[in-house]
């Protein structure tokens, strides 16, 4: 039985190996900027329109990880990595991984790889019960090997299915930057980054390395889109120099925001008086807390660019953010004016007014905030802001609705049903704060069952 208990446990580890690559990436921290999206979608547009998607249900969303990686997982949506966006050189390059990324969507791989991931779960279940079989008739060595055979058999299966997805979309992606007559030279260079980067990690390049990997071995992708791409007309035009200014600017404002100050002020020396680099260290110095340095720099932005939106949301943010709301009241209306008062510059001026403790700047503070929301309802930051100005005025009902609505988004089911029942309970039967209470609702609760049968 001893003996027994050690195959069960060394079988069930090798059927874990295949159900854990087969989780999709969930669970991470979302970065939302004004900036950074509306150049991530601006990218991303013609690549969008070339794959025949319809562009509005396709949405590009910035992850909170360092890693080099870009995915899909559900929808339409392609994830991409803080960490891609500063390994990447050029906006072009950027490009080419988001039209590899479409190549996925347009091919279905999301629900194909659930597919792919049940069979290769299936062979290793059926090993699994030929292996007992034998175990029971005394055979344990005999056991062992045909549930090793077995999951051999599974993981070879499931990641030759993946290289060949990615093979495919690789090709996909060519054809979507040909049709949108964007060159191809930043996907061969990106790829080169990663062949670098995989020989600087000691990853083998050798053709049988590639059995036990889950991707084409980068050098073989380069060779066969090299050839593809080159003979394209696209392949000598330039790159729009307007959307690389754009891209070098959200990318050294993410590493200023994401880094540590003293390596983003190495980076981007005080003598380094680039757009880029000012972008950097203001975030930098406003996380060092030091003030006067931030805003110096926010200044020097706006000198360049008085009606900038997205520097007038940084001066205005740092503002705030070091307990001057009065003063920034000014450059973050401004700057919501300017952006045609997108959600997330909007939901920071919201919240500005509310930090006055004025009562007299809260009515367009909930004015402000409600449009924000109308616009994107995933937005927690605005709800939560909505609900302290409900709360202020004695408006109960409606401030636990907007606590259900940031609570359910940031996956805390139990007390987002709790207050989604409560503002029910309270609000006008049949108005459409009433429905959406329900809507909360329900959307925790099933939530909540989906976790309980998960256990």
């Amino acid at each position: 039985m001893r003996a027994l208990r050690s195959i069960f446990a060394k079988a069930l580890a090798l059927l874990a190996c295949v159900s854990i690559a087969a989780q999709p990436v969930a669970a991470q921290s979302i970065l939302r900027d004004a900036e950074t999206e509306a150049l991530l979608n601006d990218m991303a547009a013609p690549l969008i329109e070339a794959s025949e998607l319809e562009p509005g249900n396709v949405e590009l969303v910035l992850i909170n990880d360092g890693s080099i990686n870009a995915f899909v997982a559900g929808g339409q949506a392609v994830y991409v990595h803080a960490g891609l966006l500063n390994a990447a050189d050029t906006a072009n390059e950027v490009q080419g991984v988001i039209a590899h990324e479409l190549g996925h969507i347009t091919a279905g791989h999301v629900v194909r790889f659930e597919e792919r991931t049940k069979a290769a779960n299936g062979i290793t279940i059926l090993s699994l019960l030929l292996g007992v079989g034998a175990a029971l008739a005394g055979a344990g060595d005999a056991a062992m090997a045909a549930m090793m055979a077995g999951q051999q058999a599974a993981l070879g299966s499931f990641l030759s299915f993946n290289r060949n997805q990615e093979a495919a979309t690789d090709l996909a992606g060519a054809r979507y930057l040909s049709g949108a007559g964007i060159s191809g030279r930043g996907m061969i260079s990106f790829f080169e980054k990663l062949r670098n980067f995989e020989i600087r990690r000691g990853y083998s390049q050798a053709d049988d390395a590639a059995y036990m990997r889950t991707h084409p071995l980068s050098g073989d992708r380069v060779q066969t889109l090299r050839v593809l791409l080159e003979e394209d007309a696209a392949w000598d035009v330039p790159d729009d120099a307007a959307l690389q200014e754009r891209f070098l600017r959200a990318k050294a404002k993410l590493y200023g925001y994401l880094a540590e100050p003293r390596r983003t002020l190495t980076y981007f020396p005080p003598s380094d008086t680039s757009v880029p680099a000012r972008y950097a260290r203001a975030y930098a110095y406003h996380k060092d807390a030091r003030v006067d340095l931030a805003l110096a720099e926010a200044d020097a932005l706006l000198a360049l660019e008085p009606e900038n939106p997205y520097f007038l949301e940084l001066k205005g943010q740092v503002l705030l953010e070091s307990g001057r709301p009065m003063e920034a009241l000014e450059p973050l209306r401004r700057a919501t004016e300017l952006s045609r008062a997108h959600p997330l510059i909007a939901g920071i001026f919201g919240h500005a007014l509310i930090a006055t403790e004025d009562e007299a700047n809260f009515a367009e503070a909930e004015r402000v905030l409600r449009a924000a929301v109308a616009r994107d309802r995933y937005n927690p930051f605005a709800w939560y802001q909505l609900g302290v100005v409900y709360a202020a005025r004695g408006d109960i009902p409606r401030a636990r609705l907007a606590s259900a609505e940031q609570l359910v988004m940031n996956r805390r089911y139990p007390e987002a049903l709790q207050n989604a029942q409560a503002a029910e309970a309270s609000l006008p039967y049949g108005s459409p704060d009433w429905i959406r209470a329900q809507d909360v609702a329900l959307e925790a609760r099933a939530e909540l069952e989906r976790l309980r049968d998960r256990r």
